[in-house]
């Protein structure tokens, strides 16, 4: 088996975690790489001393954490992390290579992301790891919401709205509309693609910059959640065109796209080119990451039996 790094999956020597350059990204002063110094029950025993005292939450477990480059590891912390990270879950198995390979394939088709790779903890496991984008120097950080919060929904009602909602909070809120709902549009897209059937009203926010401009975050928390889960029931998180499953190319291209994220037509044609002639590389990154054998096997029939919907 060819050993390659966890964070830019390049073949490595081996005995070996990461590439240096692979580090340089996480700090250009970094050039080691201690294991998590945590095994998986020692994990599951800090998420639960740490819930309720960190800002990130969710289903999926996380640790807030800080990079030391003097100690060469990263630290958990209660408060001003500066990494969220996610442990192997029990009852969804790897969820942190899932999701790392699926953030990998985002930036592939020109979705915009974090920083984000894998981490091997003491025991040998992987851990899913991703810099927060609401962080600054000297501990300040850039006023956030997720659509949920602007809907008044709460964590049990988000996923009860639909993709029309979403694109009108962008239009309300948005300094410039028109470039974030192509980014929706595009977004919407690579989720049907990919098996991302999570994407519900907190996988989406607002962030205002320094510069009083209000824009859709980077894209997180996406992952093929239809092969994680034993008896997948619906394609997109949120009702489109008044469905979650079924949906067609039409749905996206012909009424999504234009009616919704006024996005023409022709041009929704060519970003879904754009992402189709990708596949050779999609299944490259699926082949070199580091999913099982079965895994893998499932990601990639379910991009081609998607791929298969859109042409």
């Amino acid at each position: 088996m060819i050993n390659r790094c966890l964070l830019t999956y390049e073949e490595l020597e081996a005995g070996e975690s990461y590439t240096l350059a692979g580090l340089k990204k996480i700090n250009v002063r970094l050039t080691n790489l201690k294991p998590f110094p945590y095994d998986r029950q020692e994990q599951t025993r800090e998420v639960q001393r740490h819930a309720g005292k960190i800002s990130i939450q969710g289903i999926q477990p996380k640790l807030s954490a800080k990079l030391s480059v003097k100690n060469e590891s990263f630290e958990l912390v209660d408060k001003d992390g500066e990494y969220i990270i996610k442990p192997q879950v029990n009852d969804y198995p790897e969820l942190p290579q899932n999701e790392d390979l699926t953030m990998h394939l985002a930036q592939i088709v020109g979705l915009n992301v974090p920083w984000h790779g894998l981490i091997k903890a003491k025991d040998g496991s992987l851990l899913y790891v991703i810099k927060r984008f609401d962080r600054l120097p000297k501990k300040k950080k850039l006023p956030q919401e997720d659509f949920a919060q602007l809907l008044g929904a709460t964590r049990s009602t988000k996923y009860h709205s639909n993709m029309e909602k979403v694109c009108e909070i962008v239009e309300a809120f948005c300094s410039f509309p028109a470039l974030e709902l192509e980014n929706v549009f595009k977004l919407t897209l690579f989720s049907f693609l990919v098996g991302n059937e999570d994407l519900h009203l907190k996988n989406f926010s607002v962030q205002t910059t320094l510069k009083g401009i209000v824009k859709l975050t980077p894209a997180y928390d996406l992952m093929n959640t239809t092969i994680a889960l034993v008896e997948p029931q619906e394609e997109l998180a949120l009702e489109l065109n008044g469905k979650k499953h079924g949906i067609t190319r039409k749905d996206l291209i012909d009424y999504f796209a234009p009616e919704h994220c006024y996005v023409k037509k022709e041009h929704a044609i060519k970003i879904l080119d754009s992402y189709l002639k990708q596949i050779p590389t999609f299944e490259s990154w699926v082949q070199k990451s580091f999913l099982s054998k079965e895994m893998k096997e499932k990601y990639m029939k379910l991009i081609l039996d998607r791929a298969a919907i859109l042409k």
